[in-house]
């Protein structure tokens, strides 16, 4: 008889082999939770005399408020420190400006619509439900991402003798073989019987069809592995398997072979036609907002019943006031503002470490990866080049943008230390075991360490569970009428969805403040007329 499990064990036990993920799509399967997403505010519009709303920041978090609150009948300001629109949300191309600290580049890349690089956000998840309203809102183009290709290389210094290996060889051999570990172990006496004998053969028959294995249930190779010859007109050959040794003395099966079936990386994605910066592009052309560039915020202050915003502006030491202010300065810059803010809300912006990130785009004079039959995904180094990247639009065009990028904090910092050129030559050295004739094919090359750039000097925030209970509330909730927004201030920090779901987290608190405001504003009234 089969051992019945209430639904509470049955998670506990999914939990414990496949983690938190597993548990929260096991129980949406099981009816346990809702599947409604975040609900985007729906503000009510403002009477008569609108209201006036500061927005620090001209990033998606602070475009997006903009656009809602004007559709409400709000005025808004928009101050940007930066020299240009979009925040973090940055792609480059020929002649633009990098603005580094102390290393400002400038892009040499061809004028060629498929030459570009997305230096922040690239790839868009399609169950990010707010990014993808706004896409549809504004028609913005779309094409599909290719974020895993098994035909790339996995390369790891420390197995196979620092040979490069295709992606798929190396996933079919390692599940081919444990596969085929996992039959040998089976034994029905062992199981306490929680199956029945049908249950039995079917789990060896998946087995089976798992690891691709043979009538015996060994693992001999897989055509899932790519072949060594033939499949066309002559007999196909498989390739021999690599040692499962060599598999296990590899690191690419800690997380990166699983990298592309993780929540925000599983197919199909999609990315924003001819660069991400259309997005940015979309709010730009649909809102009406005054939006000042190069106005770099000196001081912050709260008051009663406003908000008062000092600003350097052509070279001018301005104010502006506002009933609300949304402010997504990074919180590790705008700790060091002047501000009247609560000490403790001073502790909480100072007290969240900042991210670190680095991408560089090299153009390149050939696609030589097509040669190699790789079409867009990235191949994997354990050195601190990290990932390599190849890109989805522009097939068989002559040219292409390859694109280093690495989360890896301590890699990220020594690429950082580097000037330009040095970065160039460190990632084409640690390439060169990946594709090893790679130098002949560089054109130029421009190199965004976030967390370097002017005005950001960061990539998002990095919350660790305690961080979180100490702080997140308290800055995700305004002090006085000052709201802190952006993907900083919210569970998916590093994504554009961050950024939505923070806006309008602010969006839909004012909504009910001001619209409680004038209630017992108009109640006030009725009663001293009553009287």
């Amino acid at each position: 008889m089969i051992r019945e499990f209430s639904r509470r064990q049955f998670l506990n036990a999914i939990g414990s082999a496949g983690g938190s993920a597993a548990v929260y799509q096991s129980a949406l399967a099981l009816g346990l939770l809702s599947t409604s997403h975040n609900v985007r505010a729906s503000l009510k519009p403002v009477p008569e005399a609108s209201k006036k709303v500061i927005l620090l920041g001209a990033g998606l978090a602070s475009l997006t408020s903009a656009y809602e609150l004007e559709r409400a009948g709000y005025e808004c300001t928009i101050l940007e420190a930066s020299h240009r629109i979009g925040g973090r949300s940055l792609t480059i191309r020929g002649g633009d400006t990098v603005d580094e600290l102390g290393y400002p580049q400038k892009c040499d890349f061809d004028k060629n619509k498929d030459l570009f690089f997305n230096a922040g956000p690239s790839r868009i998840p399609i169950h990010h439900h707010h990014l993808m309203h706004y896409l549809r809102t504004f028609q913005i183009p779309l094409e599909v991402f290719t974020n895993n290709n098994r035909n790339a290389w996995v390369h790891d210094t420390k197995a196979f003798g620092g040979k490069r290996m295709r992606i798929k060889q190396y996933t079919a051999d390692a599940r081919g073989f444990m596969a085929e570990l996992s039959s040998k172990s089976l034994n029905r006496n062992d199981f306490d019987r929680p199956f029945t004998d049908n249950d039995f053969e079917r789990f060896q028959a998946f087995l089976k069809s798992y690891g691709d294995l043979d009538e015996n249930a060994l693992y001999k190779g897989s055509s899932r592995a790519g072949y060594q010859s033939g499949g066309m007109i002559t007999p196909a050959i498989k390739k021999t398997p690599i040692d499962f040794r060599e598999i296990l003395n590899s690191s690419f099966w800690e997380h990166r072979m699983h990298w592309a079936q993780s929540e925000d990386q599983s197919a199909p994605m999609l990315t924003a036609t001819g660069g991400m910066d259309t997005i940015i592009d979309g709010f730009v052309d649909n809102i009406d907002s005054k939006i000042l560039l190069n106005a770099q915020v000196q001081n912050v202050q709260l008051h009663e019943h406003s908000v008062s915003v000092s600003y350097r502006h052509e070279g001018q030491l301005k104010q502006v006031s506002g009933d609300y202010c949304f402010n997504s300065i990074p919180k590790h810059i705008m700790s060091g503002i002047p501000n009247n803010f609560p000490r403790d809300y001073q502790t909480a912006l100072s007290s969240i470490p900042r991210g670190l990130l680095f991408k560089m785009g090299i153009q390149m004079n050939k696609r030589f990866w097509e040669d190699e039959d790789i079409y867009g995904g990235f191949s994997w180094s354990d050195q601190d080049i990290e990932q390599l990247w190849y890109p989805p639009h522009g097939l068989f065009s002559k040219k292409g943008i390859m694109i280093v990028y690495m989360f890896n904090d301590e890699a990220t910092y020594r690429f950082g230390l580097l000037n330009p050129q040095q970065r160039l030559e460190k990632a084409l050295h640690e390439a060169e075991a990946i594709h090893p004739d790679i130098r002949k094919y560089v054109d130029s090359a421009v190199s965004v360490p976030w967390h370097r750039m002017n005005h950001t000097m960061g990539c998002t925030a990095k919350w660790t569970p305690e961080l979180r209970d100490q702080w997140f509330k308290r800055l995700q909730e305004p002090v006085g009428r000052h709201y802190m927004i952006g993907d900083q201030i919210s569970y998916h920090p590093g994504w554009q969805e961050g950024a939505f779901g923070s806006a309008h987290f602010a969006l839909s608190h004012l909504n009910a403040r001001q619209h409680n405001e004038i209630t017992t504003h108009v109640n006030a009234i009725n009663h001293g007329q009553g009287a």
